[in-house]
């Protein structure tokens, strides 16, 4: 703790937190031990498998069973899970896929390279999340496929989006990279559409290692699909004699990292609870402070916390919000003044349609049959970005770092009372 004047850092007092929050530190002797024991077997046998070996097929199985039964295909990363998943569905060049505003880079850009149109859902209204009336909005004739991030750990309205899209007959993914263990009526981000991606990298809250991504899929057939899409086209389940059957690339999964990935599958709900708690209390220590708001969910919705969330009235502040956040930083407390990843159809590969040289394809074929120029201004998803800032937390915290971060909040929003 700092020296306990109100003076805040960032004008030369002492900052409440002056070691910088600890590393998550979600490894430990179990993942090495397990590492451990499949490298005596390479070097027992003298053989080092790549995938689809004994390690893949349990974490696969067990994925699957944890999400409620099903097929799990593992991935080289969470956009390739994106990617594959889509491919998978075997949809037609020059159609629509509709998504969310929020998403990382590579939960968008499978979409273009494999010659389909982004179409942008605006956020549902005081959400990162799209909605079923943001989605309905956009489905026409062209529609071919929904994408549905669950952004921070919060699942979308899965009810509503799966009765519209089961109306239209659109197939629907759920990119879950940010929403292991997230809850919609008691059931997990991931289990309810078509098809469902997740991110397994090191900074997710389940993670294979360094990077790796997951296909999950109830549909036998499309898992089958999954699998060719994911290994080159190779004719999987198909008769004795196929051949490759689709232009695709290699996006296996190592059985490495399927080793460490199951371990850190066991303890994905004792993390996801953890977390919970820790989120909890935070709310608790701050619900006092009348400019800010973490934000919490209930009912239908249960987070994973992959991030938290916090909105900023300026009108109950004597300060804008980008004070504000500069002030907790400098106490102590990492904040980003909005959503990290932003909107990646405001980023210049989108906007200068750079994916296939400087030709504009997808867009400027004349097989699109639709607005190339059209725009996707989003109004609710600007206004998330204008009152929200983020930060991160772990199941690691201790009380010290918790108490520390409430803390921050309350010197912080002493300082700019109006009052």
């Amino acid at each position: 703790m700092g020296d306990g004047t109100d003076k805040l850092a960032i004008h030369g007092g002492s900052p409440v937190r002056e070691a910088p929050l600890p590393p998550r530190g979600h490894i430990d002797s179990e993942e090495r031990e397990a590492v451990g024991a499949y490298m005596d077997k390479v070097l027992a046998t003298g053989t080092l498998g790549a995938y689809q070996g004994e390690e893949e097929e349990a974490y696969c199985a067990a994925f699957a069973e944890y999400l409620g039964g099903g097929y799990a295909d593992a991935v080289s990363s969470g956009s390739a899970a994106i990617y594959v998943a889509l491919l998978s569905l075997e949809l037609e060049a020059f159609s629509e896929v509709i998504i969310g505003p929020f998403t990382d880079p590579g939960g968008i850009m499978p979409i273009p390279l494999q010659s389909m149109i982004p179409m942008i859902a605006d956020s549902a209204p005081g959400s990162f999340n799209t909605g079923p009336e943001q989605i309905e909005e956009l489905i026409s004739p062209r529609t071919s496929a929904i994408i549905v991030p669950h952004i921070a750990g919060e699942p979308a309205d899965m009810g509503g989006i799966m009765e519209l899209a089961g109306r239209h007959g659109i197939p629907v993914i759920e990119d879950c990279a940010q929403a292991h263990g997230a809850r919609f009526k008691g059931q997990l981000a991931g289990s309810f559409g078509d098809l469902s991606a997740f991110s397994t990298n090191s900074g997710k809250n389940h993670s294979s290692g360094g990077q790796g991504g997951m296909v999950f899929t109830r549909d036998e057939a499309l898992y089958q699909s999954v699998r060719r899409m994911a290994d080159r086209g190779k004719p999987h389940f198909l008769p004795e004699g196929a051949t490759n059957m689709q232009a695709t690339l290699n996006f296996n999964q190592t059985d490495l990292a399927a080793v460490f990935g199951l371990i850190q599958l066991r303890k994905l709900p004792e993390m996801i609870e953890r977390r919970g708690a820790i989120v909890g209390q935070l709310i608790e220590g701050t619900a006092d402070l009348e400019m800010i708001a973490l934000s919490q969910t209930a009912g239908d919705v249960q987070s994973s916390h992959w991030f938290t969330a916090v909105a900023f009235y300026p009108e109950r502040a004597a300060c804008d919000k980008e004070t504000f956040c500069a002030s907790l930083r400098a106490e102590g407390l990492p904040v980003t003044d909005d959503y990290r990843y932003g909107m990646p159809h405001r980023q210049s590969w989108y906007t200068e349609r750079r994916v296939f040289g400087s030709s504009g394809y997808p867009w400027a074929s004349p097989l699109y049959k639709g607005d190339p120029n059209r725009e996707f201004p989003c109004p609710n998803a600007q206004a998330m970005l204008k009152s929200h800032f983020t930060f991160s937390l772990h199941e690691n915290w201790s009380t010290r770092e918790i108490d520390d971060v409430v803390a921050i909040f309350q010197k912080v929003a002493k300082a700019y009372s109006p009052g």
